[in-house]
């Protein structure tokens, strides 16, 4: 380490420490936002449907034709769902890419600030205010493009506070560790809305849990109000700054002989990584959810509706009220059958993210020992090619054995340390590898091209190769795209090039 960076390094004490709390929060909920629409997604459609299929009814369609297009698996549900889950990553990862240029040439201090403000905010909104598909579309863009700028700046910022490599190693494997938690803490967020949602303010003339969970994304943006005013510029960013030392940030400069194999090879793997995640874990709780997956759900959801509907014509006869209409116990019958299949499948979630917590923590331990970073990834992507596809093979032909659900638990945990592991891995392995005038352009491109436009496009590949078919092709067809972007990811890490021992400033 030079002498330079030691000054860098000693310089910035104690305060270099809230920048690892907001970094560890902008870490915990970017994951947050992004696995909400996993859990809420059949409810969201549902509800946000409605009027569609009222006004279909109205312009006389038959009512059964008119729900079926909207039903989980139906022509408009698959489009919607297709929707929702790959144009906000198109454009998380175009502006997410101009959100990278910036963070080299503005600071990454300032872009990380407003970027966890810009997808707080846009949370907040979709859950408050969204009454429409399209609104709620319009939203989750912004939520995509705040956590994929959140992740570049963030990362930048913590690899040159902390120039010295096992440091640096430690810091950005534990701090991205929150991740975890924060995938852990959006399953709990969903399960106690889910749970408490006829106790919280009415939203637009009912209590949706889906709504709740939403609104839950503003909180990173409370403490960051007030830890703001503390944080320091990355060290080695501002002094070349101050002595007019800084290159101009470059996208084509990414593509030069020196670069471009670095450049293409990270993009594809970090695209495989998420492909797998995208591709088939995050399709479960739509595998497993009511009306149409795991049976033991399906009896949850049914008992909770049924008993939704006798408490409401109880409660009627004992205020002396006129009994619900038919029409009003099949609406309170619904929800009540969502928000009990969301407590489930929100518990089947927190499974997935705590073995995700394991994976990231037994990352950020064995990334200090082995030195070779390709011997690190196959440590996970490998499993994971063989893994996870399995697994999803299973469940596709164990849905309607009512014992099968804990052993799904236990997969999901397995699936999750294999998979978010290498997530982590990104985060430590990318700003060793572009120069400092570069770093959150580079990162930028291969998390936004790769993980999040490319990745998340398996999504996509999996609902259209399942559209209009019955949930066991959807987890056939999560298990075969998953397993083909694993693959992809196995060979070409082959071509990985082994980064530098010491951070280039």
């Amino acid at each position: 380490m030079s002498t330079n960076s030691s000054s860098i390094s000693s310089g910035i004490g104690s305060v270099r420490w809230l920048v690892c709390i907001i970094a560890a929060i902008g870490f915990a909920f970017d994951i947050y936002e992004l696995l909400m629409l996993p859990l809420v997604i059949k409810p969201t459609i549902a509800a946000l449907s409605a009027p569609i299929v009222k006004d279909l009814i109205a312009g006389g369609m038959a009512p059964a034709e008119a729900a079926g297009l909207w039903a989980p698996g139906g022509a408009k549900y698959i489009e919607w769902a297709r929707m929702l889950f790959f144009i906000p990553a198109i454009a998380g990862g175009v502006f997410g890419l101009l959100g990278g240029y910036l963070t080299d040439k503005l600071g990454r201090r300032r872009v990380l600030t407003f970027s966890i403000l810009l997808y707080a905010v846009a949370a907040f909104c979709t859950g408050a205010f969204a009454q429409t598909l399209l609104q709620l579309l319009i939203f989750r863009c912004l939520v995509f493009i705040g956590v994929c700028v959140e992740f570049v700046a963030a990362v930048a910022w913590l690899a040159e506070l902390f120039p010295d490599g096992k440091q640096r190693e430690k810091v950005l494997g534990y701090t991205q560790a929150f991740s975890s938690i924060g995938g852990l803490l959006v399953a709990l967020a969903n399960y106690y809305a889910a749970t408490y949602a006829e106790h919280l303010p009415l939203i637009h003339g009912g209590h949706e849990a889906w709504r709740y969970t939403l609104i839950s994304g503003v909180i990173p943006a409370i403490p960051l109000i007030l830890i703001r005013p503390f944080l320091p510029e990355s060290p080695a960013w501002a002094q070349k700054k101050a002595e007019g030392l800084l290159k101009r940030p470059s996208i084509r400069e990414l593509f030069s002989p020196e670069l471009i194999r670095t450049t293409i090879v990270t993009t594809l793997i970090f695209a495989a990584s998420y492909g797998i995640a995208f591709g088939a874990i995050q399709q479960l709780p739509q595998i497993l959810a009511w009306p149409r997956g795991h049976v033991e759900i399906k009896a949850i959801a049914a008992e909770a509706g049924e008993h939704a509907k006798t408490a409401a014509i109880e409660e009627a006869t004992a205020e002396g009220k006129a009994t619900p209409s038919d029409a009003d116990l099949i609406r309170i019958s619904k929800q009540a059958s969502a928000n009990a299949s969301d407590i489930q499948t929100a518990t089947v979630t927190k499974w997935q993210e705590i073995g995700g917590l394991v994976g990231r923590l037994l990352f950020a331990i064995l990334a200090v020992v082995i030195l070779s970073r390709r011997a690190m990834l196959r440590l996970f992507l490998v499993p994971a090619m063989i893994f996870v596809p399995v697994l999803f093979y299973w469940v596709a032909g164990n849905l309607e054995n009512a014992q099968s659900l804990h052993l799904i638990k236990w997969g999901i945990f397995v699936a999750g340390i294999l998979t978010v592991a290498q997530f982590s891995f990104w985060g430590n392995y990318i700003p060793l590898v572009f120069p400092l005038h570069l770093r959150g352009t580079g990162e930028s491109f291969a998390a936004n091209i790769g993980g999040r436009i490319l990745g998340t496009a398996a999504a996509y590949i999996t609902l259209s190769l399942s559209a209009g078919q019955p949930v066991t092709e959807l987890a056939k067809h999560g298990a075969m795209v998953a397993g083909a972007y694993a693959l992809v990811g196995v060979i070409l890490s082959f071509w990985l090039p082994e980064p530098r021992e010491n951070l280039e400033h």
